[in-house]
């Protein structure tokens, strides 16, 4: 490997971190995301190995339980499983290829744990206008509303664990953001802006 990235961001639910994410990636090469295993069942319009890796209980119970070598975080949400798989991390970046996760604040503890990654909070400008991008789109009821708010304040309480914050004020700029901090750290690895490592052998 070559000192890949291992790249953890988190944020709220709405804050627009897929549409940052999803822009970055056609911007710049070299990175990819890790698909993490779920024992829920498979959405309409998803597929298995691209969305997520769908496996029931004992699977992924088998694979949690080969620790060190197993998840790299894991957590029940809702009464269904998530993990990120260390061997499809380590896939990736014997590849060559820095690994974006996205993942809850609690899935970021764990890893942080584990491994040294560089870590990215992805935050709305301020609670308020967090509560107008969800209620714009209309897919939460009142109570569901309240849940991801509260859940946002605690998330929120989180940042200074972060070794960075982007504030999604302006999509140009949160996006020019995150170009920019991966830009340095592969730079910092002394790799170039692209991700390829640097070699002045003759």
């Amino acid at each position: 490997m070559h000192d890949c990235l291992l790249l953890v961001l988190s944020a709220p639910s709405g804050c627009g971190k897929t549409t940052i994410v999803n822009r970055v990636m056609r911007e710049l090469p070299g990175l990819v995301f890790s698909v993490s295993h779920t024992t829920r069942p498979p959405r309409p319009g998803e597929h298995e190995g691209i969305h997520y890796h769908f496996v029931d209980q004992n699977t992924f119970a088998a694979i949690r339980n080969q620790q060190p070598t197993g998840f790299l975080e894991w957590a029940e949400v809702h009464g269904n499983l998530y993990g990120t798989s260390v061997a499809e991390v380590e896939r990736h970046q014997r590849a060559g290829l820095d690994v974006l996760l996205d993942i809850d604040v609690q899935g970021a503890a764990q890893v942080c744990q584990r491994t040294n990654p560089v870590t990215v909070f992805i935050a709305p400008p301020t609670l308020a206008d967090l509560e107008q991008r969800l209620r714009g789109r209309g897919t939460e009821d009142e109570a569901t509303l309240a849940v991801r708010l509260n859940n946002a304040r605690k998330e929120l309480a989180c940042v200074n664990a972060y070794d960075y914050l982007i504030v999604n004020d302006r999509l140009d700029e949160a996006v020019e953001s995150l170009r920019s901090i991966i830009i340095a750290e592969r730079c910092r690895r002394r790799r170039t802006s692209s991700g390829q490592p640097m070699s002045w052998s003759t």
